[in-house]
C-alpha cells in the first residue's frame, strides 16, 4: 500500500470534517496557538501539509507558512481555500524534499510522521527539517503512543474506536514495527466504507534519538496541545526539539 494510493482523490475530497473531529475548535484552536507562538515571528513549513488544516489558520494569526506535501490530490483540496502566494507549497515527501528558505519552525502534525514506513525515513525527515532551520530553531512532532499493552496475547489487532457508525480498528505487525489503520464507517444498512492507511509507529525515546542524529536537543513534551502533562497513560504527545542557538 503505497501513500500516493491512501492520499487519492476520494480521500481529499473527504478529508475535511468542518466545525467536527479534527476540525473542531477545540482541538485546532490550541494547535495554532502553540505553534503561533513557537514560530516566534518567524517562517514556518508544515511537512505533510495536506489540506491545510493547520497551515490556513495559522496563516491567518500572521505566520509565514509554507508547505511539502506528497498527495497532489490533498494539495488541489487546499487550493481551493487559499492560493501559491497565500501558502506556497512544494510537492514532493518530507524525508528528502527542501522548501526554499530558511524558518523558524518545522512542525507535522496527526501522526504525519509515521507515513514513512521505515527508520531511515524517518530519521532522514528529522535531518530534513534541521536543514530548513535557523540555529535555534524548533521542530514540533504531534504522534500517538503505540497501545500494545492493549493487544491481547497471541492476536494483532486492537479496537481502538466504536461508535454507533464508526469502528477504528489497528493491525499490528510488532516485528517491524508496522501498523495498519483500518476506519470502516456504515449507516443503518448492510454495506459499509472501508478505509485503510500504513504507518511505522515510533515509541518516544526512539524519537528523541532520532532527534539527537539530527542535531536536535528535546525541549518539551506533553500530552496535547494544552500542555497536559505527559505521563504513562498519555494516548499521544507533542513533542517540542529545538536546534542549538548560534554561538
Amino acid at each position: 500500500m503505497r501513500q500516493e494510493d491512501v492520499w487519492d482523490v476520494d480521500t481529499a475530497r473527504n478529508y475535511d470534517t468542518p466545525g467536527t473531529g479534527m476540525f473542531a475548535p477545540e482541538v485546532l484552536g490550541p494547535t495554532v496557538d502553540r505553534l503561533a507562538e513557537l514560530a516566534g515571528g518567524g517562517r514556518a513549513v508544515e511537512f505533510a501539509i495536506g489540506t491545510g488544516r493547520v497551515a490556513i489558520p495559522l496563516a491567518g494569526r500572521g505566520v509565514s507558512v509554507t508547505g511539502v506535501e506528497l498527495s497532489r490530490p490533498m494539495i488541489d483540496q487546499l487550493r481551493t481555500k487559499v492560493d501559491e502566494d497565500t501558502i506556497p507549497v512544494v510537492v514532493g515527501d518530507m524525508a528528502t524534499t527542501r522548501a526554499p528558505g530558511e524558518f523558524s519552525l518545522v512542525y507535522l502534525v496527526f501522526n504525519a510522521i509515521s507515513n514513512l514506513l521505515t527508520q531511515a525515513e524517518q530519521v532522514a525527515c528529522f535531518r530534513n527539517a534541521a536543514g530548513h532551520l535557523t540555529p535555534g530553531g524548533r521542530l514540533v512532532i504531534e504522534l500517538w503512543v503505540p497501545e500494545l499493552r492493549k493487544l491481547p496475547p497471541g492476536q494483532s489487532a486492537l479496537v481502538w474506536n466504536s461508535q454507533p457508525d464508526y469502528i477504528g480498528l489497528d493491525t499490528y505487525d510488532v516485528l517491524r514495527q508496522h501498523v495498519v489503520s483500518h476506519h470502516f464507517s456504515f449507516g443503518t444498512g448492510r454495506q459499509a466504507t472501508l478505509g485503510r492507511s500504513p504507518h511505522r509507529y515510533i515509541w518516544p525515546a526512539e524519537l528523541d534519538l532520532m532527534a539527537q542524529l539530527a542535531g536536535f536537543e528535546l525541549e518539551s513534551r506533553h500530552a496535547d496541545w494544552d500542555a497536559s502533562e505527559f505521563t504513562a497513560d498519555s494516548r499521544s504527545h507533542v513533542s517540542v526539539y529545538r536546534l542549538p542557538p548560534a554561538d
